[in-house]
């Protein structure tokens, strides 16, 4: 990414980033497959094991800087994380890539389905800002939770394979992207269509990393796996 244009991107584009509409094209709702029985019995499974944890106020102050720079190449294929994942997370075929110094699939343009909402999202142009504000790539457990739920005792290295972990990263709509801010499945859920997998996904990365849950948030977890 161009430098300028890259350090703006990169300070709106994580999980909580504020943003306004882009140039999507917002289509209908897309069916999301069915969690199989088997997994959602090993999501369950897994939310059982997860520690509980209480919030408190005033408790340590979270620090986004902990985490390390935003998307950094930490698979050392010499592309950041962004184009790691816009270049996964695209509908097949549709991505146009550039090579930009060491990294050979520097994403410009592309065809996404936002999993919250199904929307599908369509850019030309993501050298534009405006339009890269439009798809984001977030943190389905935000950095902001997952500082509260045990990383604000972690080293810094394991911080920053946390904030880069490409199996709890997802492209998502920018506007939903930014309502959904820091919160956990309490406070914000996805479609109901995408539920199912949104709570095996935290839940699954609660596990990976050995973060807690509170009793708001493996209440609204357990229900959401009710919907599969």
């Amino acid at each position: 990414m161009r430098i300028a244009a890259a350090a703006a991107l990169l300070a709106l584009t994580g999980c909580g980033a504020q943003a306004r509409a882009g140039h999507g094209s917002a289509g209908s709702a897309t069916p999301t497959p069915a969690v199989s029985p088997v997994a959602t019995a090993g999501a369950r499974a897994q939310l059982a094991g997860l520690r509980a944890v209480e919030r408190h106020p005033g408790g340590p102050v979270y620090d986004r800087d902990a985490f390390g720079e935003a998307w950094a190449d930490t698979d050392h294929n010499g592309c950041n994380q962004r184009d790691d994942v816009l270049l996964r997370d695209a509908v097949a075929g549709t991505a146009t890539t550039r090579q930009q110094g060491r990294c050979d699939h520097d994403v410009v343009a592309g065809t996404w389905i936002d999993p919250y909402t199904g929307r599908t999202l369509t850019f030309t142009d993501l050298k534009d800002l405006h339009q890269a504000q439009a798809i984001q790539i977030d943190h389905v457990v935000p950095l902001a939770e997952a500082w509260l739920s045990g990383a604000s005792a972690w080293p810094a290295e394991r911080r920053k394979g946390f904030a880069t972990d490409l199996g709890e990263l997802l492209a998502v709509d920018g506007p939903t992207n930014a309502s959904k801010s820091d919160d956990d499945p309490a406070a914000w859920r996805p479609r109901q269509a995408f539920q199912c997998e949104y709570a095996a996904r935290w839940i699954a990365t609660k596990a990976r990393w050995d973060l807690g849950v509170d009793a708001s948030e493996r209440r609204a977890l357990e229900e959401m796996l009710g919907v599969c």
